[in-house]
């Protein structure tokens, strides 16, 4: 569902929007049974989940940072952001508006040349200052322990660009959420009157690696989002990788290990491109979740991401709630999921949609899987096709692509 400002918001100085319009998604549908591969545009049989569901569902400066000890050259156990992300075998087109950001001019740069100059604190000031932002920390991969989220100021940018070069890996250290960007938060600055629909500040982070986010805890807005969290304005991710990454363990709606999205202007798409995400969990979305809001994922691989809550979404009595979504939870009314290119495999919902969990709850939304592989993406309650629970327009749309 969409997401309404509250002017009492702004008096109230704290950001309390509630969100109340997901309204009862799934109850628990009968254990799936076996079911065959769906490949090409084969959209095989609706199971017991889909029946069970529908009957019971209702309607540039440099030098940011000093010498300090957050950025470490040591040896990395994942390759840097930039050199293996993605699905080198998705080859499906990339729109200009989902493409990189030229950041050969950069606004400012985080570091001086040396790992211990990029900072905690330097990516914070950086990020709240906005603009085109590059890393100077040497030669080698760097990791950048992250000891306070990096928050973006509202009223600077517009763009707010982060680019690793390949090199970067910012930490939560399991303690943090890394990167918030919210346009209907007042701590932020309210720039424009209606906060939701808004068209700035527009978010890229390309060619970084995001590992150890975790939001567990952080309800504003609802929660969610163990590395980046983002309402409003506009986002997206190029050629980056998200490594155990978490949420909150439980709740009917919470979600994004990786990514918590919550309005886009002009209901515009998010989109992710040649992105990898793997070892994610959270209540629902062990990759990325959202309300309301449009996905476009081309050339990546979301892999080994796990949706542990309990009691799917309305909450069962008696249980906490989630467990939908293995690696994708989708909720709302209006809105679009295309899937191109892409492998998404291995991950595990408790509940329902071991790969994607999709319900538009107006039946308005719509599903598309093209050029893509979904495989062993097991739903342990309820699904429609194979690791995927749909409730939208009419069937999801399958083209040269193995469901399994």
């Amino acid at each position: 569902m969409r997401l309404r400002s509250l002017a009492a918001v702004a008096a109230l100085g704290v950001a309390t929007v509630a969100l109340t319009a997901c309204g009862p998604s799934v109850p628990r549908a009968d254990p799936r049974g076996a079911q065959p591969p769906v490949s090409d545009v084969d959209t095989a049989s609706p199971t017991m989940g889909q029946e069970a569901g529908a009957r019971a569902n209702p309607p540039a400066r440099t030098g940011l940072g000093s010498p300090g000890t957050s950025a470490s050259p040591t040896p990395r156990t994942t390759p840097p952001a930039g050199r293996d992300t993605g699905n080198p075998a998705g080859r499906v087109a990339v729109p200009a508006a989902a493409r990189a950001v030229d950041t050969s001019k950069p606004t400012r740069t985080v570091g001086n040349g040396t790992a211990a100059s990029c900072t905690s604190a330097a990516v914070v000031r950086a990020v709240a200052a906005g603009g085109i932002i590059t890393f100077d920390c040497g030669p080698d991969p760097v990791t950048i322990r992250m000891t306070a989220t990096a928050k973006v100021r509202n009223a600077n940018g517009p763009k707010v660009v982060l680019d690793g070069g390949g090199k970067v890996t910012l930490s939560g250290q399991g303690k943090r959420r890394i990167l918030y960007m919210n346009t209907c938060d007042p701590l932020q600055g309210w720039t424009t009157s209606h906060c939701n629909d808004q068209d700035h500040p527009q978010l890229t982070v390309q060619n970084l690696t995001f590992t150890g986010g975790d939001a567990t805890g952080q309800r504003i807005d609802g929660g969610g989002g163990g590395a980046i969290f983002v309402r409003g304005g506009r986002f997206k991710v190029v050629n980056s990788r998200f490594v155990d990454n978490r949420c909150d363990r439980t709740g009917p709606d919470l979600g994004g290990a990786a990514i918590r999205v919550l309005d886009q202007h002009d209901d515009q798409p998010v989109y992710v491109v040649n992105s990898t995400f793997t070892g994610g969990s959270c209540a629902n979305g062990g990759a990325l979740s959202s309300i309301g809001v449009s996905w476009v994922v081309l050339n990546s691989v979301l892999r080994d991401n796990v949706a542990v809550g309990n009691g799917a979404n309305p909450a069962r009595s008696g249980t906490p709630g989630g467990g939908s979504g293995g690696a994708i939870y989708c909720d709302g009314n209006t809105f679009s999921v295309r899937i191109a290119g892409t492998v998404i495999e291995g991950n595990d919902a408790k509940e329902g949609g071991g790969a994607i969990f999709f319900v538009s709850n107006d039946r308005t939304g719509t599903l598309r899987i093209e050029n893509s592989t979904l495989r062993r993406n097991p739903s342990h309650g309820f699904q429609t096709f194979p690791g995927i629970f749909y409730l939208g327009s009419g069937k999801p749309t399958f083209a040269s692509s193995t469901i399994r």
